[in-house]
């Protein structure tokens, strides 16, 4: 198991980042995610509330340049299920889900996004919490190996999942020039019991100059209700 605190710490830019997992105590289904960005277009961004989801939103619309791939809901409740993802592809699994189809089946309609050279991946999880019961998926569409004219398709599915466990996918392996896409199964790391401790944790391990915002959840697997915090650095 690693330490989610290193390996945010330990990569100044791995862009945007899932986690989900378990609490210590068990009791709770736990999710997080996060952006970063590196230009003014990306930085200039605010989660907001929407639903029982969120949404971004341009914190100073006067400067937004291109919304095409910054502007979106990264977090949307269908039911019992709980949608995490880094892009308008919330809107595809949500619909999907709703025609009947799986998490994965969802997903085969998109790929990596359309922003070469680095053509960033699009990471997503799905969370069922029913009657007491707990599991998690996560997906990642990424091109081969920076080549564009292939996708590779990946998903995790998680069942039973054990307490103070979780796995962590993002987007970008290291902070290089292009960005390489993140590389093997999503990672084992710790998640702790309390959610005000695993937002400060999440949110001071991120590079202070690339991050931007911060959604964390904690779902009680018993009852369905909910705990959310969100942090952004424009205020």
């Amino acid at each position: 198991m690693l330490s989610l605190e290193q390996e945010l710490k330990n990569n100044p830019y791995p862009g945007r980042g899932i986690v989900i997992g378990k609490s210590q105590d068990g009791t709770k289904a736990v999710t997080a995610y996060f952006i970063m960005g590196r230009s003014s277009n990306s930085r200039n961004r605010v989660f907001v509330t929407e639903g029982e989801g969120i949404r971004t939103e341009a914190f100073d619309p006067a400067k937004l340049e291109d919304p095409s791939l910054i502007i979106y809901a990264p977090v949307r409740v269908l039911d019992t299920k709980t949608i995490v993802t880094n892009g308008d592809q919330t809107d595809t699994i949500y619909d999907g889900l709703q025609a009947g189809m799986t998490f994965e089946q969802s997903l085969r309609s998109r790929e990596f996004e359309p922003d070469g050279p680095n053509y960033t991946p699009r990471i997503s999880g799905i969370m069922q919490v029913k009657d007491g019961t707990y599991h998690y998926a996560m997906s990642i569409l990424k091109s081969h190996n920076g080549n564009p004219q292939a996708c590779n398709r990946y998903t995790f599915t998680y069942e039973n999942p054990l307490a103070g466990e979780g796995h962590f996918i993002h987007t970008y392996a290291r902070n290089e020039e292009p960005l390489p896409s993140f590389e093997g199964e999503p990672k084992l790391v710790d998640i702790p019991n309390e959610i005000d401790a695993f937002t400060d944790l999440v949110w001071n391990s991120l590079n202070e100059d690339n991050k931007v915002s911060l959604f964390v959840r904690f779902i009680d697997i018993a009852t369905g209700t909910y705990e959310t915090r969100i942090m952004n650095k424009n205020q």
